[in-house]
């Protein structure tokens, strides 16, 4: 088996380390991951400039570029041939909710998936440093091997968070939905030397709310939360409203 890891905090970041650790009791792994971090760029593909991959390390390659270009080159070129699976992480933060479509983590293994090629992301909820990638690590090796067993539904992907405890704290894997955070956007302006005006986006007062069944709703209370996630974007249940439209 080839596994292609990756990730949006930089090929140095110390759960992706770990990820690659671990997906070695899998098959063969190859890193290709972005040479700085790269979160929040969300499903970007870098178009107008060309792009450069070094091989820092048997087997690991740092690409100028974003998360969902990495999936493209080591598919396409730096493997020879196609990865039997692709992991994306371990990401340092969760990816919940809402904050999905953000995440580099979770739009690598999406573009995996656009490929027809077996994937997931897998993140650390943590609020500092991360202290313990190895549990997450060693879940997504378990996960690996469940998915290169049995497969896929068509389309699908699984975003994974666990909690940042050591393993024996950890509770059971959960089967959950994708949650729900309510934001209050801000946008900090400030002066330079200048006298020009540049800003920070941020934001404030950002809470999930716990939903029964959702992926916050599991982590918060130490479990692992596996969310399928689908390509197909359409909102079915509003067809029927949308179609009583006239349009002329």
């Amino acid at each position: 088996m080839r596994v292609l890891v990756t990730n949006d905090d930089g090929v140095h970041a110390p759960g992706l380390t770990a990820l690659a650790e671990a997906m070695r009791k899998v098959g063969e792994v190859v890193v290709v991951a972005p040479d700085r971090e790269r979160s929040a760029v969300g499903h970007a593909l870098t178009l107008h400039h060309p792009l450069r991959a070094t091989e820092i390390g048997s087997g690991i390659f740092a690409v100028d570029g974003t998360p969902t270009d990495c999936v493209n080159l080591g598919i396409h070129t730096l493997l020879g041939s196609k990865p039997d699976i692709v992991v994306s992480g371990i990401n340092r933060g969760a990816n919940l909710g809402d904050d999905i479509t953000y995440s580099g983590t979770v739009s690598a293994a999406m573009e995996a998936t656009l490929m027809g090629i077996p994937a997931f992301a897998v993140s650390l909820v943590t609020g500092g440093y991360g202290q313990n990638y190895s549990a997450a690590a060693a879940f997504a090796a378990r996960l690996a091997g469940l998915i290169l067993e049995k497969g896929l539904p068509q389309d699908t992907f699984l975003n994974v968070n666990v909690p940042d405890l050591p393993s024996e704290e950890i509770g059971s894997a959960v089967i959950t939905s994708q949650g729900k955070r309510d934001y209050d956007g801000q946008i900090v302006e400030k002066t330079d030397p200048r006298g020009r005006s540049y800003y920070w986006i941020g934001t404030i007062a950002t809470l999930f709310r716990d939903l029964e069944g959702s992926d916050y709703n599991a982590v918060s209370r130490g479990n692992i939360s596996v969310t399928p996630l689908h390509l197909d974007l359409t909102n079915y249940a509003s067809l029927s409203m949308l179609k009583t439209w006239d349009f002329t």
